[in-house]
């Protein structure tokens, strides 16, 4: 049997980039394909430990005041919070030793074993924000440039932000120009990509929306400390950089209109929502009343599931807001922005029905995408 190697974001801290890794293993799979997770070690082996930190603090100095006193904010939270953090990242590793396959070895800033390479007759890149520069040490390893053009894939990549730094220019037009199919995740990636190469490309699903509900069910899991009668009688949260005072207050006085209690989901400060892992997530986004969130993944379930949603602007991210932009405008779905909600009785009712048809034509596109990179 072929197979395939995925190559993205790894880690055991983040929802979307494990349930999105899951959904693409799955979907590649679905083509007859052997398929694993090849782990990536993106540490630069030719900087220094200060140029390290010097590349940190400047990524502190682009941020806001705001945005700053956040990220601090959270290192400290976090130093407090040893045990909760390790319980929710074994949580993490329990679901990617269940569901996802990794491999035993890493592709470095050398590149892969060649006894390695040779094995896999393509790599896919994808999704999450595999090609942002902020985020990654090793852009390359992204754009797979440790093996020939010819197995070169990017499904629904992302950018995460609307224009590429300049110092970043020349090396990505190099990257993308090696690639031998491309498709990108939001209308601003794929706007980059026309921009420095001249090509057009495809704008398709995150692989999380690839996978239909019961799938996603069939991995759900509830959490110990939630009662049966807790099914669709709680307002859950999830904002990935935590909530400003303004939004708080606001969704506690909705909550209080509503009668009912709030479960945070990303926030330390409740212990008993932040200790969940990927199959805790999908459980609690099925069974709540409404959920409130700045998260592109948080939406993209909402909308799978169809349970009642409200998206709220991230703080100082209105680059990382394009994603779910795209995301709204596709499924006909930018009335569940939160200043588009005007009255309580919109809060709990979404019309879901047209989006059956826009996910079935959307998975076509996605399927006859990977048909004609894999052939």
């Amino acid at each position: 049997m072929d197979k395939i190697g995925i190559i993205t974001l790894n880690g055991y801290f983040n929802y979307g980039n494990r349930l999105q890794n899951y959904a693409l293993q799955e979907t590649l799979k679905s083509f007859g394909y052997e398929v694993e997770t090849v782990l990536v070690d993106d540490r630069r082996l030719d900087m220094s430990t200060s140029e390290v930190i010097a590349k940190k603090l400047n990524i502190l100095k682009e941020e806001s005041l705001s945005g700053t006193f956040r990220i601090i904010s959270k290192k400290l939270k976090d130093r407090l919070n040893q045990e909760a953090i390790a319980k929710r990242t074994k949580l993490f590793k329990d679901f990617t030793n269940r569901y996802i396959s990794e491999s035993k070895y890493k592709v470095t800033q050398k590149g892969l074993d060649e006894k390695y390479e040779k094995t896999y007759s393509f790599f896919v890149a994808g999704s999450d924000q595999i090609w942002n520069p902020k985020y990654v040490n090793l852009p390359e390893i992204y754009f797979l440039t440790f093996t020939e053009k010819k197995k070169r894939i990017a499904y629904a990549a992302s950018f995460g932000i609307s224009n590429i730094p300049s110092e970043f220019k020349e090396r990505y037009i190099e990257y993308l120009n090696g690639m031998n199919y491309i498709s990108l995740r939001e209308g601003d990636g794929a706007k980059i990509v026309e921009d420095l190469t001249g090509n057009k490309v495809p704008v398709l699903l995150d692989p999380s929306l690839l996978l239909n509900k019961q799938q996603w069910l069939d991995i759900s899991k509830k959490p110990d400390n939630i009662a049966d009668n807790m099914k669709g009688k709680y307002l859950l949260t999830y904002f990935v950089e935590g909530m400003d005072k303004k939004t708080e207050k606001e969704i506690k006085k909705t909550a209080d209109r509503l009668n009912l209690p709030i479960i945070n989901m990303g926030d330390i400060n409740d212990k008993e929502g932040y200790i969940s892992g990927p199959s805790q997530f999908i459980w609690y986004i099925n069974n709540c009343s409404v959920l409130c969130t700045d998260s592109f993944h948080g939406t993209a379930f909402s909308i799978l599931l169809q349970t009642p949603f409200i998206v709220y602007k991230r703080a100082g991210a209105n680059s990382i807001y394009s994603r779910i932009d795209t995301l709204l405008d596709k499924f006909d779905l930018n009335s569940r922005k939160i200043e588009n909600i005007k009255e309580d009785k919109d809060l709990l009712k979404v019309d879901f029905t047209h989006t059956v048809e826009i996910l079935k034509n959307e998975r076509k596109k996605a399927e006859e995408y990977l048909k004609v990179a894999l052939k």
